[in-house]
């Protein structure tokens, strides 16, 4: 995970927009995996986790127009990378719904360690109480991926099965 950002000198505006980044980028890359798993139960698994992505980047700016307008947002996708989207090899054919679920896990965990690792750097009092929030807020996500893990029926780690013609990776 990496930024191009110097987070010490984030204003409010600046952090709402950036956090809105993390969510969009994430919200991309499950919409990916989910098609590219399509029909499965994994790929059903990232069409929610990119609707869930979506929510979250959708409160994310209408907190920011609330309270700054219209004003056009400084930072772009590209001022940001990997901060909680999944890795982009992750998902692969015939991964099961739990290896699924694990990878969202994961991406969770990865958002979590970021803002927690963030906020030590971040001097704006505003911004480090909206970084602590959303740090939050993952742990909330990564409890319920967790509880919905312990649902999953006991066929849920069972692999489907691949088409040799078919890469491995997608």
């Amino acid at each position: 995970m990496s930024t191009s950002l110097d987070l010490s000198k984030l204003s409010l505006m600046d952090a709402l927009d950036f956090a809105t980044l993390i969510e969009e980028e994430a919200r991309q890359r499950y919409e990916m995996f989910a098609s590219q798993l399509a029909g499965s139960d994994a790929g059903s698994f990232f069409a929610s986790m990119a609707e869930n992505e979506a929510k979250h980047g959708t409160e994310l700016l209408t907190q920011r127009i609330a309270m700054f307008g219209k004003v056009p947002m400084k930072l772009k996708l590209t001022d940001i990378y990997d901060i909680e989207a999944p890795d982009m090899g992750a998902p692969r054919r015939g991964m099961s719904t739990l290896q699924a679920f694990e990878l969202g896990l994961a991406a969770e965990k990865k958002a979590y360690d970021f803002y927690d690792m963030a906020l030590p750097g971040i001097t704006d009092p505003e911004v480090k109480a909206l970084f602590t929030e959303l740090r939050d807020e993952e742990t909330e996500h990564v409890e319920m991926l967790r509880e919905a893990m312990a649902k999953l029926p006991a066929n849920a780690s069972i692999e489907t099965e691949n088409d040799p013609d078919d890469a491995p990776y997608l």
